[in-house]
């Protein structure tokens, strides 16, 4: 399991070490409300070069994200808010999984049974208000 403890001037260079050690382009981020998960996947989708740094997809579920050329680079989950996993599956989760795109993904916990079997799980933790550390663990 890789740890990284990281402060939010740091994030930048965290972003690109987790992207080139994940073996997965599907990634969990478990973390308290409030840890910066949103914030470390924007970071990443700087990283790969994406045109609009994105948002928080949280009323919408899902974002899709595109490189300056038009290029699908990665789709951006938050699901906070679902009620159940059928909600997931209303929205083809399963066939977003198969893309060959980067899946970030908010709230994992929530479609535990549906997450394919090579995700890269992230957890953030919060070592105090300008600290976080990141373990990572996959296939």
């Amino acid at each position: 399991m890789m740890q990284i403890t990281y402060t939010e001037s740091q994030l930048q260079k965290v972003a690109h070490q987790i992207l080139t050690r994940v073996p997965s382009k599907i990634l969990a981020f478990a973390a308290p409300m409030g840890a910066g998960k949103t914030t470390l996947i924007k970071a990443m989708l700087q990283e790969l070069g994406a045109a609009d740094a994105g948002s928080s997809p949280s009323f919408g579920i899902v974002n899709e994200y595109h490189d300056r050329k038009g290029k699908r680079l990665a789709y951006h989950f938050d699901f906070y808010r679902l009620n159940d996993e059928t909600e997931a599956l209303d929205i083809g989760v399963e066939d977003y999984f198969e893309e060959e795109v980067y899946i970030f993904i908010e709230w994992p916990e929530k479609i535990a049974s549906l997450l394919p079997g090579d995700v890269t799980e992230v957890y953030i933790e919060i070592v105090d208000s300008y600290t976080r550390r990141i373990s990572m663990k996959g296939d």
